[in-house]
């Protein structure tokens, strides 16, 4: 095994351990990490995408064992987003992704200053407790359906199964706990990570080595992450994760 195959593995370990922990599948760190480890474009931007599948699954499983998903949120998010993100990867040979890169930091950092400075789970779980059939804001289902709609695009264009996007907005948007919004991301990840994965397959973006090695690290700390996640404090967990988001905005942005 070369130093590269290595890194590859080590980015599988670091993405999974975050992605269990924080409720994504990881792609989105996991693209900086292999171009500096001097894996070509497509395949440092599509490879992690399918090794991305079985690591959410095994996390979203820990969540599900501790009730913490809303299959509404799902369900609608995978009917919505799978047709979304399969559009965004079709268009991403022809769309100038530079643009859409520094919009998509900024965005990032910009949620996670919010988390870290201005955290919302104490009062959306005080909203929660009151409500027993859980949260509904006003315009619930439109809310739901822009939120499927923006980061599936988002996502195939970028190719990774869009759990940087879909906590905050599940947080934000759709006034979810921060453990409930992490465990839907996981479970929506996962399957809108199969269709991105398809097409990105099909255009001969993907090499299934990088995929392997990627998912050799991811799978067994992914379970690991979710495991702690879930023992955490909301609002300990919600300072760790705005912190994380805006380390990967700032990250994000140098490395375009």
């Amino acid at each position: 095994m070369t130093w590269q195959h290595l890194g590859a593995v080590l980015t599988g370990v670091a993405i999974g351990f975050l992605g269990g922990l924080f409720g994504k599948g990881g792609s989105a760190i996991a693209t900086p990490l292999l171009s500096l480890l001097g894996y070509p474009g497509f395949v440092a931007v599509a490879s992690p995408l399918p090794a991305a599948i079985p690591s959410t699954l095994v996390a979203s499983t820990e969540y599900w064992r501790s009730h913490l998903l809303d299959w509404e949120i799902v369900w609608w998010s995978i009917a919505i987003g799978t047709p979304a993100i399969m559009a965004g990867s079709l268009l991403s040979p022809y769309v100038g992704a530079r643009m859409l890169l520094v919009a998509t930091g900024l965005l990032v950092l910009s949620f996670g200053v919010s988390f870290l400075f201005f955290p919302k789970d104490r009062s959306v779980g005080k909203e929660a407790a009151e409500n027993l059939e859980g949260l509904r804001p006003a315009y619930w289902r439109l809310r739901l359906v822009a939120v499927a709609i923006g980061v599936g695009l988002i996502s195939g264009l970028l190719a990774n199964a869009g759990g940087f996007l879909l906590v905050p907005c599940y947080t934000i948007f759709l006034k979810q706990p921060i453990k409930k919004a992490f465990a839907c991301s996981l479970a929506v990840s996962a399957a809108l990570a199969v269709p991105g994965t398809v097409v990105h397959a099909y255009l001969g973006h993907i090499s299934w080595l990088v995929t392997c090695l990627v998912a050799l690290g991811s799978i067994p700390f992914s379970l690991l992450g979710a495991r702690l996640a879930i023992k955490t404090r909301a609002a300990r967990l919600e300072r760790w994760y705005g912190l994380a988001l805006t380390g990967l905005g700032i990250f994000f942005l140098f490395h375009i």
